[in-house]
């Protein structure tokens, strides 16, 4: 693997991983708060996972971002048969309460190579590393902590996610945002070939990279791990 000057990741399924117990959780808390219809577990859950994959579609083809207030708007509408009434929602309480099961049930590292080889690549002083992500029910704020505790921050220049900046990828313009963001005293010549970034997702990391005019390395959704990034 050739030496960049400036590696970009991806976090979902390439640094971290859902844990399914907070999944469990936020099920049971919409259950037993929204829910005029009694549905069930399993209803709930299949909910969460449709509005999930809906988003995230609509993320990817428009470039923009939909805020986790309003996924959790489509849940609760959803849940209570398309209900469009939402007046006793009280929006920063849902929300604070959903970082609080975060916080209780932490994402976990995808891998344990993940940490070691973010060590590498910061500790040669030689490259800078960052964070491109798209969001979905958890907002950057909250995984901001979440990457403290997990200690995985100390390995990154910065971070961007896609509700803070309303960009998703693979628009190419949350792309630049990442090349325009790295710190030029550090590569005050920098060029795009010099700058890799890695992911699981074909459509998001691999080809947004690419229409940035950047490398890319695809990982986790093939027979390619992190550790690459080492050979």
């Amino acid at each position: 693997m050739m030496f960049y000057k400036h590696y970009s990741f991806d976090l979902w399924l390439t640094l971290i991983k859902s844990n399914p117990a907070f999944k469990t959780e936020r099920t049971l808390y919409f259950q037993q708060h929204f829910n005029r219809f009694n549905k069930s577990i399993e209803e709930v859950g299949q909910v969460f996972r449709k509005v999930d994959l809906v988003v995230n579609a609509i993320n990817e083809k428009t470039g923009k971002n939909v805020d986790a207030d309003e996924m959790y708007l489509l849940v609760i509408s959803i849940i209570n048969e398309y209900t469009t009434d939402f007046r006793d929602v009280d929006l920063d309480k849902l929300y604070n309460d959903m970082e609080v099961l975060v916080m209780e049930n932490l994402p976990v590292i995808y891998c344990p190579e993940c940490p070691e080889v973010l060590y590498e690549l910061k500790a040669s002083s030689l490259s800078s590393v960052s964070l491109l992500s798209n969001t979905g029910f958890i907002k950057g704020k909250t995984l901001r902590k979440v990457l403290h505790e997990l200690g995985l921050d100390a390995y990154l220049d910065f971070q961007l996610y896609s509700d803070e900046v309303r960009l998703s990828k693979p628009n190419p313009a949350f792309f630049r945002l990442m090349l325009d963001t790295i710190d030029r005293s550090l590569h005050p010549e920098l060029e795009l070939h010099q700058v890799i970034h890695i992911g699981d997702n074909p459509q998001a990391d691999e080809q947004g990279a690419q229409a940035a005019g950047i490398h890319s390395l695809l990982i986790n959704s093939n027979d390619l791990s992190i550790s690459h990034l080492r050979s």
